[in-house]
This record gives C-alpha cells, structure tokens and sequence, in this order.
C-alpha cells in the first residue's frame, strides 16, 4: 500500500449533490466528505441512479426516461470545492427529450459542461469506466507516473516550431507560371501609382478650384460687393464709405472722447483693432477674386488630373490618400516574390533541422516512457494481487505507429514513425487476467469487476500522479468475495487521503472503512415509492452494517460482526493516518 499521508485532496472535490424528480429520485440532496464515501442499500433503492445523475451534471448524454412520472424534468445540480465560491454545475433534462446545461447560471452547451466539469470526476463502474479504456489517457497516466513533464513540452514546442515551419513552406509553393504573373501585377501596380506622383491633399485641392471655376462670375462680381462694403473703395461719384473707413472714423471720435472721460481708451483701442481686421479682410477678399481660374485648358487639365485620381481609387480599392502605401507594400511583395526561391530553400532546410530536433525530443521521451512503463506494470500488477487478482499479469505497451506514406514522419529505431505533439508513442494497458492467456488491451476486457479492480489498483499506484480530485466506484466489489474485500477497502480509504472518493458496494467489509456512510432506501410517500439518502450516525451506521452481513434479522451475532468490522476499520486507520480518525 502506499502511504497515505500526502496533501489533502485538491480543489475541485464535489462538495453537494442535489436531486429533483429523477426516476425513483423525488428530491434529495447530499453533502460528501472529503475523504472516503459509502453509500450502501438494497438492491433497485437507486444507489446507481445517483451515480447516473452525478455523470448529467457532468455533461453525459440525457435520457428522457429518467424523468419522474408526472414531472417536467429532472434537475441535477452538483456543487464543487472552488475559492472564492464554489463551482455550481445544473443540468435538466425534459420530458420532452429537451436537456439544459449551466454553470454558475450561465447556459452552456453539454459538451462545454463536460469540458469544464468532467476533469473534475472519474468514474469507473460496471457500466462506465471513463477515461480509463481511452488509450491517450493511459498515455498521460504513464506519463504522469514517470514525471514526464519536461520531455513532453520539450516535443511539443519542438512539433511547434517544426509545425509552423511546415505551413510558412505550404504558403511559399506558388506554381512559376503563377508566380510570374503575380510579380507582373504587382510591379505593374506599384508602378503605375508611382508615374502619378501623388501629392498629399491634391485631389481636395483640385475640388475646390473646379467647384470655384464654375461660379467665377458670379465670384467676381460678389467679391466686388463685399470689398465695397469693407473698403468702401467701389467706383463712382456716389460711392459710400465701407465698413474699414467708418471703424476709423469711429476710432477717431472716441479718441476725442478719449481726451474727456477716460472710460472711452479702451475702446479707441477696439475700434483700432476692428479697423485693422476689417483692412485684412478687405486684402484677402481682392486675392480671392483675382485668383478665380477663368482658363479653360487649365480646367480640363485639372478635370482630366482628378478623373485619373478617381480611376486609380476604384482601380485599387483604397482613396488618394492610401495609393501611396498601396504602392509600397506592392513593391515590397514584388521584391518578396522575386527573392521566394531562396526564401523556400532557407524554409526546407530549416525544416529538417526542426523535424530533427523533434525526433530528439521524441526519442528522449520514448525512452523514459519505455523504463516507466516496466515499473508501472510491476507496480500496478502488485495492486492487482492485492485486490484479488492473483495471477493476473500487468504490462503497460509503448509502442510507435509507422507512418503512412504520405503523413509526416521522424525516423525512430530505423523505423519512419508518426508523431504530433505528444510524441511519437502509443500507450496501452495490457492484462492477461489467468497465467497462459495473452495480454490484451484494457479496451477488450470482459469483465467489469476485473475492470473494476483494476481502475482501482491503478488509482492507487498513480494516486499522487493523477489530480482528478474526485474518483467514483460504482459497484467494484463486484465479483469480490470477503477474502478480496479488506485489501479493497483499505485501497478505497488510502485513496481517500488524496482524492475524494465515493463508492457505492454491497460489502460490509468496505463500507466499514468509510468516512462517510449514506444510506440509501426506498420508503412510500403519498402512496408512491421514492429514494431516501441521508448519513448514517454511528448507531444507524452499526444497524446498516449488521443488516448486509446478516440480513434485517441477522441479530446479536451480525451486529457482533458488524462491531468487529468498526474496529478493524478503525485499528487501520489509526496505523496509516497521524490523526487516526476520519475526515467528514
């Protein structure tokens, strides 16, 4: 066994697990312990079905028939250890076949459930055995077993640069046809932009004078006026004085004033700065109307400049003011492409230094993979046999998949082998449960009590290894006979010290070892059957006991027996953990 003495279990563990109109279920809901639960009952009571409403809140597929007869839906909700709050995972299932899926009240989709909920549990059961027959994971458990860490990011940074290598190559191979008519277009672009000779603003400019050029008329003769008005210089016996002599004028009297009563100099010195505004005003108005353009070749040569602007605009897909970096970047593709081949060449032989250093990378993982594995299948083999399963032989297989044809490929051993970012190994677990029988792939095993077993021999070898806070055994004692039962349950509490588990098991033997044991029956209510779950106190738990060695009557003896369990547990427990006691 390993030494149960080690951190307290992550993060993550299920803290509660509600239940509403789910099959037997009415409505229940339970608060786990840390360490290690039992929930224990007669048969058809539903102990399974709280197993199948935990894997709902996990994201496993809804079934419709599980709804409670006469309910809308079935609602689990499943509440996990998280600072500063805890983790609220909620999924309802229909009558109407129709599931909904929340975490933390936002709706998400199953799968998104499963991605954020389901690292947080495994589950290995009769029916379910969870990652465990999924041979990638066997590869990460292999690798967290030999602390594989360092060379598996090395490969995956080393399958990064190679990866991105390869797609900039991909991105260069342009056919020299193709290639020759795409530096054309460009140079011809970068070209024709250049002959223009743009200049910042012109085409506003050019506006403007066109606008001016169509009402030089009327801009004369207005521009007349208005100087008339300020300058008060229009021809003619009659002419008015303008604006500009009449501010003077008036600057003239308020000086007189100004000699009087001394509260007018500030504004003789207005009026002498309106009458030089207004003299300013009158000089640019004369500009104005002597700069209006009356000649025609000027025009049409400004009317054919702005129409090869506006052509170059909707040739190019960008304003007058952006053909100027159209330019440059047309030019600077131009000299790209002319300089590809070189570019290509510089990009392949990178790529076989890269693909190199992948095979490294990939060879220095394999082989502290390959002495791993010899130790974990000694290691887990031993579990095993523990568990009751002697003779059963254990083997964890690295192996390698030579690549096809046309897939990327490192050479390994002499061998052209596959390989991504995790390298270039497959990972299997093999057993042969008699002596003479060949190993077989986990995958293909019949048995699930073996299966059972098994996952739990490997959870305790990995238990330090694997951070999935909370592990669920669905009945494991299957097959187990009282022989095999105290080595389990001392396993299942062991397990416990680092990781949440729970357990559901018709042996006395295991549920004796428990931290926490829930009870699970079926009682009438309002003239139906219904599950009732609820912790067990000691006296409770002692009577529970009693009744799955002996039976409902089994009397003073079975209760002896139950009493005698108690205490093994508790001498057990004593002699592995400092405290000696349970954790609740």
């Amino acid at each position: 066994m390993g030494d149960p003495r080690g951190p307290e279990p992550a993060a993550g563990r299920l803290l509660e697990l509600g239940v509403a109109d789910l099959a037997l279920i009415e409505r229940v809901r339970i608060t786990f312990a840390a360490g290690f639960n039992v929930l224990t009952g007669e048969t058809g009571a539903g102990k399974s079905l709280l197993i199948d409403a935990l894997g709902l809140a996990l994201g496993a597929r809804a079934d419709a028939g599980l709804v409670r007869h006469g309910a809308e839906a079935a609602r689990v909700e499943a509440l996990f250890d998280r600072l500063p709050e805890a983790l609220v995972c909620v999924r309802e299932v229909g009558a109407n076949g129709r599931s909904v899926a929340r975490v933390d009240d936002e709706t998400v989709t199953a799968g998104r459930l499963a991605a954020i909920a389901g690292p947080l549990v495994e589950i290995h059961g009769q029916r379910d055995q969870g990652r465990l027959l999924d041979e990638r994971w066997q590869r990460e458990l292999l690798d967290g077993y030999g602390g594989h860490a360092a060379e598996r990011a090395a490969v995956a940074a080393a399958v990064a640069a190679w990866r991105e290598n390869e797609a900039s190559l991909a991105a260069s191979a342009i056919e020299p046809g193709e290639l020759a008519r795409r530096i054309a277009l460009l140079e011809h672009e970068a070209e024709e932009i250049a002959a223009v000779r743009l200049v910042p603003g012109e085409a506003a400019a050019i506006r403007a004078r066109l606008d001016a050029s169509r009402h030089a008329e009327a801009i004369a003769r207005w521009s007349a006026s208005l100087g008339g008005l300020l300058a008060g210089d229009e021809p003619g016996p009659e002419s008015a004085p303008g604006a500009r002599e009449l501010a003077a004028l008036a600057a003239s009297e308020a000086t007189a004033l100004a000699r009087l009563d001394t509260r007018y100099q500030p504004l003789v010195e207005r009026l002498a700065g309106v009458a030089a505004e207004l003299e300013d005003l009158a000089s640019e108005v004369r500009h104005f109307a002597e700069t209006v353009d009356h000649d025609p070749a000027a025009l049409a040569a400004l009317e054919a400049r702005l129409s090869l602007l506006y052509s170059l605009e909707r040739r190019y897909g960008t304003d007058v003011e952006g053909l100027a970096g159209r330019a440059e970047q047309a030019a600077a593709e131009a000299d790209r492409l002319h300089n590809l081949g070189a570019e290509r060449e510089r990009r392949r032989v990178n790529g076989e230094r890269l693909l190199g250093e992948v095979a490294e990378a990939c060879a220095a993982l394999s082989n502290r993979r390959a002495s791993a594995a010899a130790d974990l299948g000694r290691a887990v083999e031993a579990a095993v046999g523990e568990l009751g399963l002697r003779g059963t032989r254990v083997m964890v297989f690295v192996g390698r998949r030579i690549a096809a044809p046309d897939e990327p490929a490192i050479e390994l051993g002499g061998d052209a082998v596959a390989f991504d970012a995790t390298g270039a190994d497959t990972v299997v677990f093999q057993i042969a449960p008699n002596p003479g029988e060949p190993a077989r792939p986990l995958a293909r095993i019949a048995s699930g009590g073996e299966l059972s077993r098994l996952a739990l021999a490997i959870e305790e070898v990995l238990a330090a290894a694997d951070a999935t806070p909370t592990l669920v055994f669905d009945e494991i004692d299957a097959g187990i006979g009282g022989r095999s039962a105290d080595p389990v349950a001392r396993t299942l509490w062991l397990l416990g010290q680092r990781h949440q588990v729970l357990c559901v098991t018709h042996l006395p033997q295991i549920a004796a070892h428990a931290d926490a044991h829930f009870g699970i029956r079926k009682v009438e209510r309002a003239g139906r059957m219904v599950t009732d779950v609820r912790r067990l106190t000691d006296e409770e738990r002692l009577e529970e006991l009693a009744a799955m060695i002996g039976g409902p009557g089994g009397g003073a003896a079975a209760e002896a027996s139950a009493q005698e369990l108690l205490a093994r547990a508790a001498a057990f427990r004593a002699s592995r953990s400092p405290s000696g006691g349970a954790r609740g």
